[in-house]
């Protein structure tokens, strides 16, 4: 479902991209060239900050948005997700967030308050808040990184990670091909 938010922003959606019947689109969000979004996201840009503005929220190109994420943002602050970059099924990113290009970012993970940087790999079950990854590192599953203080114990991430990465993104790419074919269908 795509809809306006109580200021009357509507989605800015790329022609190219993919948004399941399932999905909820709402507000100042725009999503870039050959995005997926897969069943039961919801991207919901509609709070406003103390002098009643907001930031969008933003997908950039060749990015996955897979089942069940939730991405929002309190007080009108910025959500920008870079581009081929894949946030895994029933993960909350909550802004303030940057995510930079290339990422992964693994199931049930959990991002706010924070900045990504590209090629990063957060896997599953993690939570990353009030810090900023540089680039390359790695995050084991079910890590909890509250603070830039407990980056002295993450590793930079290895080849198979960043393969793997790149592997579900073209995936997904893949994916909004085929179901953009179908959509006449549905």
């Amino acid at each position: 479902m795509i809809r306006k938010n109580p200021s009357g922003d509507l989605p800015k959606i790329d022609e190219r991209a993919f948004v399941d019947p399932t999905a909820i689109i709402c507000g100042k969000v725009e999503i870039g060239a050959n995005v997926f979004i897969g069943p039961y996201v919801v991207i919901r840009a509609d709070e406003v900050n103390a002098e009643g503005e907001m930031e969008p929220i933003i997908i950039g190109a060749n990015s996955n948005i897979q089942d069940g994420v939730v991405i929002h943002s309190k007080s009108g602050a910025a959500v920008r997700i870079g581009e081929h970059t894949s946030i895994a099924h029933r993960s909350i990113v909550h802004g303030p967030c940057t995510v930079g290009n290339q990422v992964f970012i693994g199931f049930n993970s959990v991002l706010f308050n924070c900045v990504v940087g590209d090629h990063c790999v957060v896997r599953h079950n993690s939570v990353v808040e009030s810090c900023t990854l540089p680039t390359g590192f790695h995050i084991p599953s079910t890590t909890n990184i509250h603070a830039d203080s407990d980056l002295s114990q993450i590793q930079q991430i290895g080849f198979r990670e960043a393969d793997f990465s790149e592997d579900v993104a073209q995936t997904n790419v893949k994916l909004v091909e085929g179901y953009k074919r179908l959509q006449n269908e549905f």
